[in-house]
């Protein structure tokens, strides 16, 4: 599905409560070109990379914004298939490995009149990585801001203090002269109000953190606990992701 003229979204058959209705892999490409950018080519379910690569054509390289199998467990085998290499902070997933298939605060990847421009995020993960396409108005978040609900912070390879600092720099950004029209998430729909969703989600988390504040004054002192106090209005299946953000925001409080 074209969403812009220079993103084109393909879905992965992988819904569920933490993927929304799947993993969107954005297909990235200038108007006009043979080259193109694929970012989090997904779960490794062949039907849905055989679909990237339909719609990729040549692809160049491709580019992950964080380490979570929904979104990385494919690349190799899709980078392979595509001929191409894969960029990313974690070393574990370059292909080569090397430096030079990095992904570092002002790297610019340019491929056939498209600019990509990456911003690290960490938070979400250590490793989180947002891209931001300056001819199209368009940031790419990954995991770092969802298209519905928020995102979760989980502990110990997400950190609260990084996210809350990747959350006021995007805030910035997005009210900065560079104008942010729109982020394409790695779950869920097109956000078309980036500052007041970014503002939504600096408010939820610093609630939550006065929610867990609370919970810890009325006794309530381990992580379980502090779920069914805290979390309460939260599908309970979505308690086991909560526990790992409650044990984040513990971790925040305590530093």
């Amino acid at each position: 599905m074209n969403v812009t003229d220079y993103a084109t979204l393909v879905l992965a058959a992988n819904p569920g409560p933490m993927t929304l209705d799947g993993t969107n892999t954005w297909i990235l490409r200038a108007p006009g070109a043979e080259r193109s950018v694929v970012v989090d080519p997904g779960p490794m379910l062949e039907d849905h990379l055989r679909a990237v690569l339909a719609e990729a054509g040549q692809v160049a390289v491709v580019l992950l914004t964080h380490n979570h199998p929904d979104h990385s467990d494919g690349a190799a085998w899709f980078a392979n298939q595509a001929g191409c290499g894969v960029r990313a902070v974690d070393p574990a997933f370059r292909i080569p490995t090397d430096h030079a298939h990095g992904l570092s605060e002002g790297d610019v990847i340019t491929v056939d009149g498209l600019r990509v421009e990456v911003l690290p995020t960490p938070g979400h993960t250590l490793d989180s990585v947002c891209f931001w396409l300056p001819q199209d108005g368009s940031l790419l978040t990954g995991d770092t801001v969802l298209g519905r609900g928020t995102s979760v912070v989980a502990y110990p390879d997400g950190a609260l203090g990084p996210y809350l600092n990747s959350l006021e720099h995007l805030r910035a950004f997005a009210n900065s002269p560079a104008g942010v029209a729109r982020l394409l998430p790695g779950h869920g729909p097109v956000i078309d109000d980036p500052s007041a969703v970014l503002t939504y989600y600096l408010n939820h988390r610093q609630e939550r953190l006065t929610q867990v504040r609370e919970a810890l004054a009325a006794g309530h002192t381990t992580p379980e606990a502090i779920v069914a106090h805290v979390y309460a209005d939260v599908d309970k299946t979505l308690w086991p992701a909560a526990e790992r953000s409650v044990r984040a925001q513990l971790e925040h409080l305590n530093s």
